[in-house]
């Protein structure tokens, strides 16, 4: 079995990491984790009426299951949790083993390569401007029947970029030795193109 080989993904929501991170672990067999759906399940449980930090403590591959994880008021439930520190510190050994297993692993989040896996062999940085971000979620969100305005999830993609951006804990920022890719104007298949030859550049 191979040794590990971690691709750390990072970027804000809707710039195309979570596409990106699928495919580049098809393109390589490695296992993948979108370390987001940790936080939505925690403020799903939020929503619920449970303490977050009880909440994260002990959360199980189930909770991952749960519908409506991608629904914005879990999305901004999300946002709130990860910003408390307890609650970060309780995911971080299930992120950590993730990426160190054998055969090799990609993880997508927002500090994948700053705090979970400053040592990862590959971290890419994927961004797009906020308006191209509002317009991606818009049409996934619009395609699920929810009714939404697109001035609304713009406004909900500031506030969470800012809320992600400010925080103590782990802001949202690339990694010093992150590859930065801008999905603004990119086609799915140029962005996935440009991440492999990233990640292959590093594996040489």
């Amino acid at each position: 079995m191979s040794a590990p080989f971690t691709i750390a993904i990072d970027g804000p929501a809707a710039a195309g990491k979570g596409t990106i991170s699928r495919a580049v672990a098809a393109h390589y067999g490695f296992e993948h984790l979108d370390t987001g759906l940790l936080y939505r399940a925690v403020g799903a449980k939020l929503l619920l009426g449970m303490d977050p930090i009880a909440a994260a403590q002990t959360l199980s591959a189930d909770d991952l299951e749960t519908d409506g994880l991608r629904s914005p008021e879990v999305a901004q439930a999300a946002s709130k949790v990860a910003a408390i520190a307890a609650v970060r510190a309780a995911l971080l050994d299930f992120q950590r083993s993730f990426a160190r297993r054998a055969g090799g692993a990609v993880l997508d989040g927002r500090d994948i390569g700053t705090v979970i896996c400053p040592e990862a062999e590959a971290k890419l940085f994927v961004t797009a401007s906020p308006e191209v971000r509002a317009d991606r979620r818009f049409a996934e969100l619009s395609a699920q029947g929810t009714a939404i305005s697109r001035a609304q999830v713009l406004a909900d993609v500031k506030e969470r970029d800012a809320r992600d951006r400010s925080r103590a804990e782990a802001p949202l920022l690339p990694a010093k030795n992150a590859v930065e890719i801008d999905t603004s104007e990119m086609s799915i298949e140029a962005a996935i193109a440009t991440a492999i030859a990233a990640i292959e550049a590093r594996r040489r």
